[in-house]
């Protein structure tokens, strides 16, 4: 990806003259051009990495593995959150790993995980460098230097069991990458967050990733049936059955760890068939309210849709201002939701015909299948407008949270109040949307996207409002985080998540693996 903006820069287009100007109605904004500074513009912190650390990690990754160069060490430099890109367009000298080094097999992992332990050495593992949340922001701490440890080298389809339904994954193997390679037997995970193309198997799984079909195949911690993790301590290899009572389950604590606990370098996951078909149904609610009451019947009485999702009217209306989005004239008012079915003819069909009776049933108008299809067709590029966005003055950023359905109306009210109201004593008008993003039996998540004008400092300004929204997702039930994961952004929040005790077991169980505490040290634990 790039260094300074998300994905690929071909695929990034400018605002429009048209949504310019509404945006400047808006937020009070008058667009102006603040591009990010170029490669040669940008300084680097300079590597702390000594000669001899740097000899003795290419003795054992190879000296084509390991680099120090500026070019390499700036694209790893941290994730691309607003507060990433917003920093990375400062003029002051830019934080970056020390070196980049890219280990081949777990027997290097080893080996360099012992070298970085014996010489305070700080490690990141990496892998597509997705993260929102500062998750692989290159912290040196009490440390002498830090790596950025990348696991590309660590790819490809190592297994298959067609009888179990399983295949085993490199960890650092792109999302797209391990869809073409199960494509090639006729299978597929079906795992498709936001990051899609760009993210890996070992992201997913140290994040507890949650994609836009989880309705239909499950988070990605679902699908996980064993992990290959190397450890300062030495190599793990979880999940012996499909399910077992021999105590707790230790993937789990790998799950959603983030590189601080191990390295994760093969993921054992639950694939099947690729889809015969897919059906495409888009509805209109008159509210958020009858909405998600809908999306609630379907979700309690396991319907079966693929992808469900429902955007409230403001997200809804500023789609239906940037028609694309949408696909349709048929949205005037009220919230769009869509749903998918994938499966066999008769599979999709009967869980299309289920839902769709019991959306009609509560309040939902069908609007056909264009919407749901211009949904598919953009549902990866929603970051390159965040990049265009701030590249005319505004500020946008997201985040999410969870809870149960009898709280949801409630967290949705009290977040969108604290983002207006930080914002606002910044002197910025807002925009919140929200869409529901993913259905349980018991709740729901919720997904915002924050609209702003940047004022003088937009670091501090961002960083007060997401401490707002925090504040009140933790006062109103939700969890700070459903599936960005926690970084330093949320770590803030954690001790309130998990209680003092909580934070007690994760830093006893660092403690065990990582003695020395040199995994991407300043995440997740407090």
């Amino acid at each position: 990806m790039q260094w300074n903006a998300w994905g690929d820069g071909t695929l990034a287009k400018p605002l429009s003259e048209d949504i310019t100007k509404l945006l400047g109605q808006i937020l009070d904004l008058t667009p102006q051009s603040t591009p990010a500074p170029t490669v040669d513009q940008v300084t680097l912190r300079p590597s702390a990495l000594s000669v001899d650390a740097h000899e003795a990690l290419a003795a054992i990754v190879g000296a084509d593995h390991i680099s120090t160069a500026d070019a390499d060490r700036l694209t790893r430099a941290g994730g691309k959150s607003t507060l990433d890109l917003l920093r990375r367009r400062q003029s002051a000298p830019q934080d970056a790993p020390d070196a980049v080094v890219m280990p081949g097999t777990d027997t290097e992992v080893e080996a360099v995980l012992d070298l970085c332990t014996r010489q305070g050495i700080a490690v990141v593992p990496f892998g597509g460098g997705t993260s929102v949340v500062g998750g692989v922001s290159p912290i040196r701490g009490r440390f002498t230097s830090v790596i950025t440890l990348d696991l590309r080298r660590l790819g490809g389809l190592l297994a298959l069991d067609e009888v179990s339904g399983q295949a085993v994954l490199g960890a650092g193997l792109t999302a797209p990458e391990a869809e073409a390679l199960l494509a090639e037997h006729g299978y597929e995970l079906g795992h498709y967050p936001q990051s899609f193309r760009y993210a890996t198997i070992g992201g997913f799984a140290a994040t507890r990733s949650s994609g836009q079909a989880s309705a239909g195949h499950g988070r990605f911690d679902d699908m996980v049936q064993g992990l290959r993790v190397i450890t300062p301590s030495g190599p793990l290899d979880l999940g012996r059955a499909p399910a077992s009572a021999a105590g707790p389950n230790l993937c789990e604590l790998f799950l959603g760890s983030e590189g601080t606990l191990g390295v994760i370098t093969a993921v054992r996951v639950r694939v099947h068939p690729v889809p015969a078909v897919t059906r495409y149904e888009a509805w209109n609610f008159p509210d958020f309210t009858t909405g998600a009451a809908a999306l609630r019947a379907v979700a309690q009485n396991g319907m079966g849709p693929t992808v469900i999702r429902l955007s409230d009217e403001t997200e809804t209306g500023v789609n239906l201002a940037m028609t694309e989005a949408i696909g349709t004239d048929q949205v005037t008012t009220g919230c769009l939701a869509i749903t998918l079915f994938q499966g066999t003819a008769e599979q999709a069909a009967a869980r299309h015909e289920l839902t769709r009776t019991a959306l009609l049933a509560a309040g939902g108008t069908s609007l056909g299948e264009e919407p749901a299809r211009a949904w598919e067709h953009g549902r990866f590029n929603a970051p390159y407008l965040r990049d265009s966005l701030l590249d005319v003055g505004a500020l946008c950023e997201t985040l999410e949270t969870a809870t149960d359905w009898a709280h949801l109306a409630e967290l949705k009210t009290e977040v969108t109040a604290a983002l207006q109201q930080s914002l606002q004593s910044t002197g910025s008008p807002s925009l919140v949307m929200c869409h529901i993003s993913h259905v349980y039996p018991t709740g729901a998540s919720l997904y915002f996207t924050v609209l702003g004008a940047q004022r003088e400092d937009a670091v501090t300004q961002w960083s007060k409002a997401k401490t707002a929204a925090g504040d009140a997702i933790l006062a109103n039930h939700g969890t700070i985080t459903h599936h960005h994961a926690v970084g330093t952004d949320h770590r803030p929040w954690m001790t309130r998540e998990i209680g003092d005790l909580g934070v007690a077991v994760l830093r006893s169980v660092k403690k065990t693996l990582d003695q020395a505490g040199i995994l991407n040290p300043g995440k997740l634990i407090p």
